[in-house]
């Protein structure tokens, strides 16, 4: 492989050197190290380099990678390759529709990223195929947002469930429960059996687990304070 001029920018100093130093060791010629990786761009539009890396923790995340956007818009004839986690498919995503040529796991061996730097260089798209399936098929099919399995189960309850509900994942015991509802222990128990059901858990304890990890308890009605 022919020796590649190149910047590295990431938002940890210690990881851009380690990686700078590491391709001067195999014989590339490192024109500018730095973080955070917002620098990337004056770095590249300082030393004209043939590739930067550019290393995020969060390409998808936004403004992260508006140093790509400024590169492939003031010098679109460096090949950029996104250093980033793996698995984020829409970080993928985000990363080539920013302009990046290639796209390689942060934790990648020195000789994967040597390989995407030079497919980059050549004008191909440097992404593992099992990654870029990961991440159309993310596009085609997303998962649900953070907080939407929560209000789709909040959606199923009655206004009595979602009492039933918020009461369980305070610890109450059947009596004090139906005490609080006005309603007799046979009928609290007849809730909650209800609840069960609705939310497909086995018991109390896994009904509040699941409340919890979906944020289901945001998009219950709270019941109003008590006078004073």
């Amino acid at each position: 492989m022919r020796n590649v001029t190149v910047v590295v920018a990431d938002d940890r100093r210690l990881v851009a050197e380690a990686l700078a130093s590491a391709l001067r060791v195999r014989g590339h010629r490192v024109l500018g190290a730095g973080a955070p990786a917002a620098r990337a761009a004056d770095l590249v539009l300082n030393k004209q380099p043939e590739v930067c890396l550019l290393g995020s923790a969060a390409p998808e995340a936004e403004g992260v990678l508006e140093p790509l956007v400024r590169i492939a818009r003031e010098c679109p004839r460096v090949a950029v390759v996104v250093l980033g986690p793996v698995p984020r498919p829409h970080g993928v995503a985000a990363a080539f529709a920013a302009g990046a040529r290639g796209y390689v796991r942060n934790d990648e061996r020195i000789e994967g990223v040597e390989r995407a730097m030079a497919k980059a260089r050549a004008g191909d798209a440097a992404v593992a195929p099992a990654l870029l399936r990961e991440a159309f098929a993310e596009l085609l099919h997303p998962r649900a947002a953070p907080g939407a399995e929560g209000a789709r189960l909040a959606a199923l309850l009655t206004e009595r469930e979602a009492a039933v509900l918020l009461r369980i994942v305070e610890g109450q015991d059947t009596r004090l429960m139906a005490a609080g509802l006005g309603v007799a222990p046979s009928t609290a128990r007849t809730h909650i059996q209800r609840l069960l059901r609705k939310l497909g858990t086995a018991s109390r304890l896994e009904a509040s687990a699941l409340a919890v990890r979906t944020g289901l308890l945001d998009h219950l009605p709270r019941p109003p304070a008590s006078p004073l």
